[in-house]
């Protein structure tokens, strides 16, 4: 699912749609309605669900009284990721943590097991 989102613009009336190699695409789009920001500024959403086929280029196309020619602006796969950057560097400390935790627990168990070799018991009466 791709997300175009077009955030502080006014007037209310927009067009937003979605480009696959230049032609717009009608199926498999959702959109939002113009939602108040309560600032005199609108927002609205764009969804496209969408299968990557190799070589293809998808674009957002935005129109706007604003503008004074459409916006487009191209999907980059290399750039997309799945996890934002701050969840990656959480799960990247976690994973750190956790294996540090095994190098200590194995260190400490290989000291307790020769340590305990070491010793000798002798029976009392």
């Amino acid at each position: 699912m791709l997300v175009c989102s077009v955030y502080d613009f006014y007037p209310k009336h927009i067009k937003v749609s979605w480009l696959r190699d230049g032609q717009e695409v009608t199926s498999d789009v959702t959109s939002t309605e113009e939602m108040a920001d309560g600032d005199w500024y609108y927002q609205t959403h764009s969804h496209l669900e969408y299968t990557p086929r190799s070589g293809e280029k998808i674009s957002c196309k935005v129109e706007h009284a604003s503008l004074e020619k459409p916006l487009i602006t191209d999907w980059d796969p290399s750039s997309d990721s799945s996890m934002p950057e701050s969840e990656r560097n959480k799960l990247a400390i976690g994973a750190s943590g956790l294996i540090l935790g095994l190098i200590l627990s194995l260190a400490g168990f290989i000291y307790y097991r020769r340590k305990a070799r070491g010793r000798i018991l002798v029976p009392t009466n």
